[in-house]
Order: structure tokens, then C-alpha cells, then sequence
């Protein structure tokens, strides 16, 4: 029997069930799609902790070559500058590319790592009971000892495990259209609202661009008849001019929801990505969410197959959910403050945004939720203030850094103490600065744990137990 279900291979389901086959658990990625990867995607931008957590897998750099740009500043509003060239990271920007590359270079690796891809599966219930879960599709009946769902908006295991959506659609027949221009935009990312307009245009970097359009005025079904002469006409009057718009190869409505499930976990039945929370494109933090929670959950499903305690599972709730809802509102306050249709009120955004932004506190305040950098977990009561935290990359002893000897989907304890019992989880490294504390920096780059000094053995193996697993 498979160890974990992976319910969805889109990014958030191969990048979890990569990191489970790499720690040696088998597992079954079930996609309705007939095996083929979307150039439909919606998702084009890759922010910095996201290319943090693929630096720890080693494909960070390969998806940096796939960019179309990389953009070291954001311009929101008009006259509110974002400088994520400050941002305490190895990757300092915003990487401009298709969803469809980051899926690629996950799936190879999830592939590589002995995943089993089972194409044309469409979920149609899924039951668990005390010892597993069980999914069942028009192919056949697949069961394990736990399920994830990364089954998108419309989840089926969402359904199954009976839990409600709230939330609402903040945005109406938003059009899409993959379409050649005949004059490239002066901006990598081109994106402006006027009156009841508003338009973006990104590249896909082959000579295609995808364009997104809305009219604010004109709420009709995702079903609708759709031409391009109603995106030149919107793209216009959103910004000025359609670039020569042309040739449209694919055209589509939908609508834009903010909604959160109130529970990641039911059981054995855990849901991430899109599956557990949906918001407005503003800010492009969607996808970047999606990876995110799956970093999250994958080394704690591997530490509990590793004999760690089951209620380490439960931090993934704990953890993430506020996450989930901080992202709902950066990117709620960004499209609402975008849509403003009062010209005084819209003069008065750029205004007061351009003057606040400037300080300095707000500033990375705003960058860190942008990119993911800022965001931090709870620590425990009575743990050391840092641990929940992000750790930046440090340079190692040996020339190396942090996130390269994270590579595999190991601990990392930075100090000079060598447990014994759990070589190829926990990897000890001596940092390149000398430090006065040990710390044990958890395989999706938050500490664990920090001691003072040197840990005593029975200390130090508690806790690679509690989050490792037994030695």
C-alpha cells in the first residue's frame, strides 16, 4: 500500500509528492488531466521564498533560466514603488515565468524520485478509516495511509471530507486570451486600471502573450460568448492601446474568488493549495501559497513515517492557516485599492501610498508579505524567539550554503554536535560566522529548534525524535 495520495498534479502536488518519493515514501499522484501540461496556466510569477524553498531542492536555477525577466521593483498604482531588490534573499526579485515551466521541472523531478503519475484519474469519492484512505476513480479503487488534496478550486476531496468554502467572488467574467502583438510593451508586466476598466498583459516569452481584461460594468457567465474585439476594446481603454493585439489562440472567461477552507486536516486527509484557499491574481501570491503549504506538509509526513509523533501533523493547521489568511488579505487589499472608481480617491492612493510606502519599516513589511519572506510561524510556549522563523541562507564552513545542504529533504543543525542514529536525515554543519547557539533548521528552511551552546544528547535526541523521527 502507497504510503501518501497525492490528489492533483498541479505545482503544489509535485512538488509534495517529489519530496515524499525523494524521503523514500511511495506514493500515488492521481491527475484528471490525460497526462499532458497546460500552456493555459494563470500563474506567471515565482517569488523569492518560493525560489528559496526550489533552492533547496536544486532547481531553483533551472527555473531561473526559464524567466522572461526578473523584476528587482514593482510599481503599484501608479506612483507606490515595491524595491524587492532589498529583500534579504539570494533571490532578490520577482521571476516573470509560465506556470507551465514550473510544473515541468517538478514533475521531472517528482518522476525522477519514482512517483507514480496515474493520468486520466479523476477522484470521485474518497473514505477513511483508522488505519487508511481510500480514493476511488473510474479506473480503479487507490488507498493509502494518508491523502492529500491539491485538487484546485473545485475540490473533490474538499467535498468529500464535507467541509464548506466561504468566501465570495471579488471579480466577474475576468477574460483571458493567449494572443500575438505586433508591439512589444515597454514593460515586462503591464497592468493598469481606468474608470471601470482594467487590463494586464505578461509574455510567455516564445512570441505568445497572455492578456487579462475586465470591464466592471459587464458581468456575464464564465460561458459566455467571448471575442477578442471585446479584449482589444477593454485592453484600450485600460491602457491607452492593445499593443496591436492578434491571432488569439485561446480565449476564456472566469470569475476571481476569495475563499478559505476553516480546516487543512480531517483525519488523515489534508488539503493544500488551491484546494484550501483561493484569492484575487493581485499580487501574483497564489501559486507561491500552493508550494509553500507543500514544503510545510511533506517533512512532517515524512517524519511521522518515521516514527515522529502524529500530532506533528497538526502544526500544518496551525501553521499555515493564518498564512492562508494574511495572503487573502495583502492580495484583497491590493485589488480593491486597484479598483477604486472614484478619481479623488484613486489620486488620494497614490498619494498616501507613495508617501507611506517610503518608510522604511512599512516597506519591508510589504515586501516581506509580497514574497513570503517576512512570514514567520508561531513558536511555541517557552522556545527561543527565532524558532518559527525563516532562515536566511547562510554561508557554511566547507564553502557551501544552507539551503544546498537542505538538499535532499534533510534537517540541517548548524553547530558541531553529531547525533547518532539519524545519518541521511539530519545533516550537521559548522556555519561559516561562529555562533553561540546550535540550531536545527527544519528541511523547509524554518527553525526547528535553538539551543545555547552546546545541547546536552538526551535534549538534542528528544527533540530529532519529536520532529525527525525515531533515530
Amino acid at each position: 500500500m502507497p504510503d501518501v495520495i497525492v490528489v492533483g498534479a498541479g505545482p503544489t502536488g509535485l512538488l509534495l509528492a517529489g519530496d515524499l518519493a525523494e524521503a523514500g515514501a511511495a506514493v500515488t499522484l492521481l491527475e484528471k488531466r490525460d497526462g499532458t501540461v497546460s500552456n493555459l496556466s494563470r500563474a506567471f510569477a515565482v517569488h523569492a521564498r518560493t525560489l528559496e524553498v526550489l533552492d533547496a531542492r536544486g532547481l531553483a536555477d533551472e527555473l531561473d533560466a526559464t524567466g522572461v525577466n526578473r523584476l528587482s521593483e514593482a510599481r503599484l498604482f501608479g506612483r507606490v514603488t515595491v524595491d524587492l531588490g532589498r529583500l534579504p534573499s539570494r533571490f532578490p526579485y520577482l521571476l516573470v515565468t509560465a506556470q507551465y515551466n514550473v510544473e515541468r521541472v517538478l514533475r521531472e523531478r517528482a518522476v525522477a524520485a519514482g512517483v507514480d503519475i496515474v493520468p486520466g484519474a479523476k477522484v470521485t469519492a474518497v473514505r477513511q478509516d483508522d488505519d487508511g484512505v481510500t480514493a476511488e476513480t473510474p479506473g480503479g479503487t487507490h488507498r493509502a495511509a494518508y491523502l492529500v488534496g491539491t485538487d484546485g478550486f473545485h475540490s473533490t476531496v474538499r467535498a468529500a471530507l464535507g467541509l464548506p468554502f466561504p468566501g465570495k467572488s471579488v471579480l466577474r467574467s475576468i477574460m483571458l486570451a493567449d494572443v500575438r502583438l505586433r508591439e512589444a510593451p515597454p514593460e515586462t508586466l503591464t497592468v493598469n486600471g481606468f474608470g471601470n476598466e482594467f487590463a494586464f498583459i505578461a509574455p510567455f516569452g516564445d512570441g505568445w502573450w497572455r492578456v487579462l481584461a475586465w470591464d466592471r460594468l459587464r458581468n456575464v457567465p464564465d460561458d459566455a460568448p467571448l471575442d477578442l474585439d471585446e479584449i482589444r476594446a477593454i485592453t484600450r481603454r485600460a491602457l491607452g492601446t492593445d499593443f496591436g493585439m492578434h491571432d488569439a489562440r485561446w480565449m476564456s472567461r472566469f470569475h476571481s474568488d476569495e475563499r478559505q477552507a476553516p480546516r487543512y486536516r480531517v483525519g488523515r486527509v489534508f488539503l493544500a493549495g488551491d484546494a484550501a484557499h483561493v484569492h484575487s491574481p493581485a499580487g501574483g501570491m497564489g501559486m507561491n501559497t500552493g508550494l509553500q503549504d507543500a514544503a510545510n506538509l511533506g517533512w512532517k509526513l515524512t517524519a511521522v513515517r518515521n516514527g515522529a509523533p502524529a500530532a506533528l501533523l497538526d502544526t500544518f493547521q496551525a501553521e499555515r492557516h493564518p498564512i492562508g489568511e494574511e495572503v487573502l488579505r495583502v492580495s484583497g487589499t491590493i485589488i480593491r485599492m486597484a479598483m477604486l472608481r472614484s478619481p479623488v480617491l484613486r489620486a488620494l492612493r497614490g498619494l498616501v501610498g507613495g508617501t507611506v510606502v517610503r518608510v522604511p519599516a512599512v516597506h519591508r513589511t510589504l515586501i516581506g508579505r509580497l514574497s513570503a519572506i517576512g512570514f514567520r510561524y508561531p513558536a511555541p510556549a517557552g522556545e527561543h524567539k527565532l524558532v518559527g522563523t525563516r532562515m536566511p541562507d547562510v554561508p557554511l564552513a566547507d564553502g557551501t550554503r544552507l539551503y544546498e545542504a537542505l538538499r535532499g529533504g534533510r534537517f540541517v543543525l548548524l553547530g558541531d554536535t553529531k547525533p547518532d542514529g539519524w545519518a541521511g536525515r539530519v545533516h550537521v554543519a559548522a556555519p561559516a560566522e561562529p555562533a553561540r547557539t546550535t540550531v536545527l533548521v527544519r528541511p523547509d528552511g524554518y527553525v526547528g529548534k535553538v539551543f545555547a551552546g552546546t545541547p546536552e544528547p538526551a535534549a538534542l535526541q528528544a527533540t530529532l525524535s519529536a520532529l525527525a523521527g525515531r533515530a
